[in-house]
């Protein structure tokens, strides 16, 4: 698609490849190797060509999206819009650190160290996609997040103990800005009896049109839910995990607390 639409416009402007390929700071054969799907289009020539083709459209920012989904695992790419979209967020991560509160070094020793084993490439493409995934934060209007993470997600580092303290340092960041509400599920909760974190990840979306849906991902395999009565025991059980956890302020001082041992 990117690249029939750069053709169309660049006969529009009656430009010839290498003239193009010129104002882009790329050869003509590039732009060739482009238009004819020889070499698939880069983010940075997206980029050049919103530049030079775009006209203020915004067209070839608005295909940088649809690229980067295209290289998401597919059972993902029907989430990523919905999230971007969402008025509010309701998570619980278990295992990990959840992958928008997740720093760049983190992210890449998590993705890294997974099985099957992936291409350096393939890794540096998820690790750049799951940051790209963080413009939410300081979107407008701001999304309101909350995130319930288990003290285990906390205590299991990756990589290095360095990248985990800056991992728990990051964290403490998010938990201070205005739109985002961090609580920590600590792991004598089940002591009391009771414990409803114990069937994994949840991820619970208030879309703008103010409909929930619960995203779920478990061994590779990805299930969106929109059926309400289904949405509402998920929510019931996010209600629950959320009551056994520490309070914000708690939270917060426990987190930086953990950052300043180096985990």
């Amino acid at each position: 698609m990117a690249a029939a639409i750069a053709k169309r416009m660049r006969l529009r402007k009656g430009l010839t490849q290498d003239q193009l390929g010129a104002l882009m700071g790329y050869t003509g054969a590039a732009v060739s190797a482009m238009e004819r799907l020889v070499q698939p289009v880069s983010d940075e020539m997206l980029v050049k060509l919103e530049e030079v083709l775009g006209d203020g459209t915004g067209i070839f920012d608005e295909l940088r999206l649809l690229v980067r989904m295209e290289k998401l695992p597919k059972k993902f790419q029907g989430y990523l819009p919905i999230e971007q979209k969402a008025l509010s967020l309701f998570l619980y991560a278990n295992y990990l650190i959840h992958g928008l509160f997740q720093t760049e070094q983190y992210a890449r020793a998590v993705i890294a160290g997974g099985f099957p084993e992936k291409s350096d490439e393939r890794v540096e493409e998820l690790v750049q996609m799951r940051m790209d995934r963080k413009a939410l934060f300081d979107r407008k209007p701001a999304c309101q997040i909350e995130l319930v993470v288990d003290e285990a997600a906390l205590r299991r580092p990756f990589g290095s103990r360095e990248i985990m303290r800056k991992q728990l340092e990051h964290l403490a960041e998010c938990a201070r800005r205005r739109n985002v509400s961090l609580f920590v599920l600590p792991l004598d909760a089940a002591l009391s009896g009771e414990f409803a974190g114990d069937r994994g990840e949840l991820n619970i979306v208030e879309t703008p049109e103010h409909d929930r849906l619960v995203y779920l991902e478990v061994q590779d395999e990805h299930l969106l839910v929109a059926e309400p009565s289904k949405v509402s025991v998920y929510t019931h059980r996010y209600g629950r995990i959320r009551s056994q956890a520490l309070s914000a302020a708690e939270s917060l001082a426990f987190i930086e607390r953990l950052a300043g041992e180096g985990t």
